[in-house]
């Protein structure tokens, strides 16, 4: 987890680290020992390359699984 992007803060104060695709090989050698290289990767994600959109309040609750939690609904 890490700090929310300026787009994921009205939904949550945190968010899960995604890793850019680049960096995906660095993190997961586990030869690889920079740990100062390693924590700058647990950073917001860059959000120009996220969407956001309204979905259930179901999603809230790991008793609810399924393709339909997904779906945009209708705010307005």
């Amino acid at each position: 987890m890490t700090d929310a992007s300026e787009r994921l803060q009205p939904i949550h104060h945190r968010m899960p680290v995604i890793l850019a695709p680049a960096l995906r090989d660095r993190w997961l050698d586990s030869g690889f020992r920079d740990i100062e290289v390693l924590r700058g990767m647990l950073a917001p994600y860059d959000t120009t390359q996220m969407e956001t959109f309204p979905v259930s309040k179901q999603v809230n609750s790991p008793a609810n699984d399924g393709p339909e939690l997904l779906e945009v609904i209708d705010t307005g």
